[in-house]
């Protein structure tokens, strides 16, 4: 009985703000799969033609899963449950609840593995870039341009050697080519840079939804909002940038004819929103029991 007292007496623990709930969602679902694969998946079907399913799917599959997930997730709070499996099973007290929410516990498990790589190469380029020595990469490809060989040419292909050497791309297939000296085995920088990501990743999380997530996003969202809007003008000044959006956002109507146009809009939807990953499914359910899950799944 004194068990039972303790853990309803038991602070559970919740977002600060709605804000800090909007900016954590906004950060999982504006990433790779908004700046890297929308860009590629709509050249590759039908260019401003592709926002035609892409607005249909976003309409009658991503808003009703989004409110759905939402709903659960409050729904499993409300049982002290944060966890897919949790709310599953909360929702379906059987043993075929758990199982079935285990898959947006593995999902997002198996993103982290390589998304903390990104974060690693990210972060060794913002190393190279803020100390100088990222200027060298192209020193290389200044001296062939003087040489006779195009400066685009040779500036592309030096940087394509670089993110090759990055990223760990050799022969031998080694996610950290070791480099061999006189004094032996030399471990590379982006060893220690995926353990440094890991720690961050790992301290974030453990101080919790508001102290660690939730603040971490109120710094993160508009430093990426800030960047990105940098990226965008110096894009947009670029020489050719008419050709570059015509080459993307010119409709080619004809493409809506083909079946694999809407069912490539229809799996973006689920990178856009960051929808069946289980990820809105835990958010939701660190909400208040009278938050308006219709509203912020809009949001």
């Amino acid at each position: 009985m004194a068990r039972s007292s303790s853990q309803a007496e038991a602070p559970r623990e919740r977002w600060g703000s709605k804000l800090g709930v909007v900016l954590a969602v906004a950060g999982s679902a504006v990433g790779l799969g908004n700046f890297l694969r929308f860009p590629g998946t709509a050249v590759n079907n039908g260019g401003g033609a592709f926002m035609l399913p892409y607005l249909i799917s976003f309409l009658i599959l991503g808003i009703p899963i989004c409110w759905a997930e939402w709903t659960l997730g409050r729904l499993g709070g409300r049982f002290n449950r944060n966890s897919p499996p949790g709310i599953y099973g909360a929702i379906w007290p059987s043993r075929m609840g758990p199982a079935l929410g285990s898959l947006g516990l593995v999902i997002p498990v198996i993103i982290f593995m390589y998304y903390v790589f990104l974060e690693a190469w990210c972060l060794q380029y913002a190393i190279e870039f803020f100390s100088g020595s990222f200027s060298e990469v192209f020193r290389e490809a200044t001296a062939q341009t003087a040489a006779g060989q195009e400066t685009v040419d040779a500036v592309v292909a030096s940087a394509g050697a670089h993110f090759e050497s990055i990223c760990g791309l050799s022969a031998d297939g080694s996610v950290f080519p070791s480099v061999v000296d006189g004094a032996g085995l030399t471990v590379p920088m982006m060893f220690y840079l995926v353990i440094i990501c890991y720690a961050v990743n790992f301290l974030l999380i453990s101080r919790g939804v508001s102290k660690g997530i939730e603040f971490f996003c109120k710094i993160a969202m508009p430093a990426l909002i800030v960047c990105a809007l940098i990226i965008l003008v110096r894009v947009l000044t670029l020489d050719g940038i008419e050709r570059g959006l015509g080459f993307m956002w010119n409709p080619h109507w004809e493409s809506l004819k083909n079946p694999d146009v809407w069912v490539a809009a229809a799996g973006q939807i689920f990178f856009s929103l960051s929808i069946g990953f289980g990820l809105i499914l835990t958010y939701a359910s660190y909400l208040d029991e009278r938050e308006d899950v219709v509203l912020s799944g809009l949001t």
